[in-house]
């Protein structure tokens, strides 16, 4: 049984990734080769991943090897009993569940870093959890998995999390395993910046062809144009304005989504520099038969929309179009057919 130790002042120096999936593992799996004290909870599906060797990769030509079963990895809720710090990678819509299983076998109140998609999940683990530091953070790259045993970071970006002292004793950590995370005092606008990039998690899994293919098509662009059109209009409208989180300032998205091809390529390079092959988590949730996080990423526009009192009704249709896809009621459309299908009713 391998023993965790404590960091200075009686600080748990344990790790625990709870909800290992291709996000969670690649993390986990960093921290441990740099030599980080880590612990991963998943599903059985994943754990494929630890029983052989795992190679991480990434867009950098970057490559770490960790042997077959040297990842701590488990089913239950168990290794939370002795965890300093825990990253929180399960999907919004099992948050809820979540704070439950740290409420019950996390006694010992570790410091749990959310990193997951869309908005509302700090909401729901302060109110769990209120005697827990509770930071919330952000991944912006995507991981996919082009081969068994090997886990991909397809495309750029850094971790960043709400500006606290109590991540401090792990910081080296996550710079050891080349994941440095970047602090921020605005972390609601980081938020909403970076959701305004996720609202093309929707588009990809409606268009069905990879990222670097639809972003490369003017006709899901302007999707995506509409989209981020409507979600700035809300936050203008309650009194949000989202962070910048990459090189381009959200007020001038949808003016860049909407240039020519060739325009585009030159103009966004960095935002075409994705894996051939990578696709949205929403596009694999998909396929695979999953319940997808629609509501916590275009819902949570319509709700926010709805609660400053303006409409978002290209999101709006997203969102049924998602959903009907979700009970498999729909098949993947061109660039120009998805245009006029979620711009109907403008």
């Amino acid at each position: 049984m391998r023993s965790y130790g404590e960091r200075g002042n009686g600080v748990r120096s344990r790790i625990v990734v709870l909800g290992a999936g291709l996000i969670g593992l690649y993390v986990g799996g960093a921290l441990h080769a740099a030599g980080a004290e880590v612990a991963l909870i998943g599903r059985e599906r994943m754990r494929r991943y630890t029983e052989a060797p795992l190679v991480l990769t990434d867009l950098e030509g970057g490559r770490t090897e960790i042997p077959a079963g040297t990842l701590d990895y488990s089913l239950d809720a168990t290794a939370l009993a002795d965890a300093g710090l825990v990253l929180l990678a399960v999907k919004s819509a099992d948050t809820g569940d979540a704070a439950d299983l740290l409420a019950a076998h996390a006694p010992q109140r570790p410091v749990v870093l959310s990193l997951q998609n869309g908005v509302g999940n700090i909401d729901v683990l302060q109110t769990r959890l209120p005697d827990y530091e509770v930071v919330p953070g952000m991944v912006p790259f995507n991981v996919v998995s082009p081969s068994p045993g090997r886990l991909h970071r397809a495309t750029e970006g850094g971790l960043m999390a709400g500006r606290t002292d109590a991540l401090d004793p792990w910081l080296p950590s996550f710079a050891a395993a080349g994941l440095p995370v970047t602090l921020r005092a605005d972390f609601v606008p980081v938020q909403w910046g970076k959701m305004l990039l996720n609202l093309n998690n929707a588009v990809n899994a409606l268009a069905g062809v990879p990222l670097r293919a639809e972003l490369s098509q003017r006709s899901y662009r302007r999707v995506l144009a509409l989209l981020v059109e409507e979600a700035l209009a809300a936050l203008r409208a309650a009194g949000i304005r989202p962070a910048r989180v990459t090189k381009v300032p959200p007020s001038a998205l949808p003016t860049l989504l909407r240039v020519p091809d060739a325009v585009f390529s030159r103009l966004a390079g960095a935002m075409l520099r994705i894996d051939p092959e990578a696709r949205s988590s929403m596009a694999e949730d998909l396929d695979a038969g999953r319940r997808t996080e629609i509501e916590y990423l275009n819902g949570a526009v319509v709700r926010l929309a709805e609660r400053a009192g303006v409409d978002a009704p290209v999101n709006r249709a997203v969102v049924e179009l998602v959903h009907a896809a979700e009970a498999g009621a729909f098949s993947k459309l061109p660039g120009d057919e998805l245009f006029a299908t979620v711009s109907r009713d403008r």
